[in-house]
């Protein structure tokens, strides 16, 4: 018998793997934040298993996501990127993508770190939510807003606040797998 899962991952073996794996499980490392931050943003519009079913090509296509290669990218590379049918190609993500790099940049810098940077939003621990089902799910949260205002400060694109939450929820600042789901016991009881 199959295990009961969140709504929303419906029956795609890649999104399955997703959420049994991934989803909701606390990150902490810098490099796997960023990366994820920048698919959240190319998501906007779009399906999150479109970005999903992309995610290797973006890899090859971004350096592996490291934010000192992509912080120098130029109009060159830019266009390089653009005829890459392997991701979206869509100019203001793209640039987006190298802005962020130079916020990530930004934040090492002025504080020491991206991961403890994200993680003050909770106060360095995850959220236990318990909602029932997918409606009761917000969308945005303050800590989501707070976290918007202050990327883009820095510099960031396409962190809107209904990114941010997705973000967040993807990287399991929040718990917000609906309390069916059998991961929402399994990381409740990690913490």
């Amino acid at each position: 018998m199959n295990p009961e899962r969140c709504a929303w991952c419906g029956t795609d073996s890649l999104y399955l793997s997703y959420h049994d794996a991934e989803w909701g499980v606390p990150d902490h490392d810098d490099r796997r934040l960023f990366e994820k931050l920048v698919l959240d943003g190319a998501q906007a519009g779009l399906s999150w298993l479109t970005i999903l079913r992309k995610r290797e090509n973006y890899r090859r296509a971004f350096d592996g996501f490291d934010p000192e290669l992509i912080a120098r990218y130029d109009e060159r590379r830019i266009g390089q990127l653009l005829a890459d049918p392997g991701i979206v190609r869509n100019r203001l993500k793209i640039e987006a993508t190298v802005k962020n790099a130079r916020g990530y940049l930004t934040v090492q810098e002025r504080h020491g770190g991206f991961g403890p940077f994200l993680w003050r939003y909770v106060d360095g621990a995850p959220r236990q939510n318990a909602w029932r089902t997918l409606a009761e799910v917000p969308t945005r949260t303050g800590e989501a807003e707070a976290m918007s205002r202050d990327l883009k400060r820095l510099g960031f694109a396409f962190v809107g606040p209904t990114i941010c939450y997705a973000f967040m929820q993807a990287v399991g600042m929040v718990n917000d797998h609906t309390t069916n789901c059998f991961r929402h016991r399994e990381l409740r009881k990690s913490e």
